[in-house]
């Protein structure tokens, strides 16, 4: 098989984030067979392997990958009569959604607008606005680099919590996700549990559709710089850099106290609050950081607290140091450690 093989292939213009050297050799796959073929290259030849998807995730080291990247572009969407949809792993996610409102079947209306491929939306358990792709998620397909084969893996196998799954944290590295299999529910009512969407709906006598409540949150993300738009400074991120944090009554107890002695109180989110998690935006801005906050050419979104953006010719180690100033000034503040979202590749 002739494999699109290439050498020293910059990283940065694969990603959303525009960070990274280079790879030292880049391969594109579309198939299970050329995923296979990638991993037996790489075995040979000794290298360490890293996947790629859409790159929306990702803070590649600006002394890139001395390996083999595998780029997964495995195409193709098979819709079962029960509204399982079975997706290939380079698929755009944002096209998927597009594709199951237009079929009006319900499920991940609110996921709508997020960058990256379907391959990628098991790995962090993708959610956004009251949505997670656990909710559908029934199966995953995946390289296994142990034992050299193809498995499917339930979704009960996945290990599905928040921002978290099997694949970025105890089997890290082991496999390669080629399809994972969706089931929604055709011409289920939209999910209208987080504020902003209610507030968007507010004056709206008629129940939003489907396509009603995805332009909804394509809207609401653009006003937040979360849409990937051409040309707009904000939207070159990784997204969310930091997860909102689950805390213990005793840690959420410390943090009020925290606040009360700065005559402040803990916004109230019944989103977040039905998983004990507070907002991981107002800790930042409550900790000196606002909106447009710059450090050389890495800053913060100037829409969006949680965005850390490249601003124009950024390097890796700027992003990651802008990072670290963030956790540690909120450590210090109120005493949570932030966690971030992305992937680190190559540090």
């Amino acid at each position: 098989m002739d494999l699109d093989l290439r050498e020293n292939v910059p990283l940065a213009p694969l990603t959303n984030l525009g960070v990274g050297g280079n790879a030292r050799f880049l391969l594109r796959a579309e198939s299970t067979q050329e995923v296979a073929e990638a991993v037996r290259f790489a075995v040979s030849k000794k290298l360490p392997l890293f996947v790629l998807g859409g790159g929306s995730n990702l803070v590649i080291s600006d002394r890139g990958w001395d390996g083999l990247v595998v780029q997964i572009a495995i195409p193709g969407i098979e819709k079962e009569s029960d509204a399982t949809f079975h997706v290939g792993a380079g698929v755009s996610w944002d096209d998927f959604v597009a594709h199951c409102v237009e079929l009006n079947c319900a499920g991940v209306e609110c996921l709508s607008g997020i960058p990256g491929s379907a391959g990628g939306t098991p790995v962090q358990n993708v959610g956004a606005y009251g949505q997670e792709v656990s909710d559908t998620i029934v199966s995953v397909l995946a390289f296994d680099l142990p034992t050299n084969s193809v498995r499917e893996l339930t979704a009960a196998e996945c290990g599905f919590g928040y921002r978290t799954s099997i694949f970025n944290s105890n089997r890290r590295n082991q496999f390669i996700v080629l399809r994972v299999s969706y089931k929604l529910v055709p011409g289920g009512e939209p999910a209208l549990k987080y504020a902003d969407l209610q507030k968007y709906f507010a004056e709206q006598t008629a129940a939003p559709s489907l396509a009603d409540v995805r332009h909804a949150v394509r809207e609401i993300r653009a006003t937040k710089g979360m849409l990937i738009t051409p040309g707009d400074p904000d939207s070159r991120s990784a997204g969310s850099f930091f997860k909102n944090p689950v805390l213990s009554a005793l840690q959420l107890e410390a943090l009020a106290h925290r606040a009360a002695e700065r005559n402040l109180q803990i916004p109230s989110y019944p989103a977040l609050q039905q998983r004990h998690k507070v907002s991981a935006a107002w800790l930042v801005e409550q900790s000196g950081f606002h909106k447009g906050y710059k450090e050389g050419a890495a800053g913060i979104s100037t829409r969006h607290t949680l965005a850390i953006v490249n601003l124009g010719g950024a390097t890796a180690t700027e992003i990651v140091a802008l990072k670290d100033e963030v956790q540690q000034r909120v450590q210090h503040t109120w005493g949570i450690e932030l966690e971030t979202e992305p992937v680190f590749v190559g540090w």
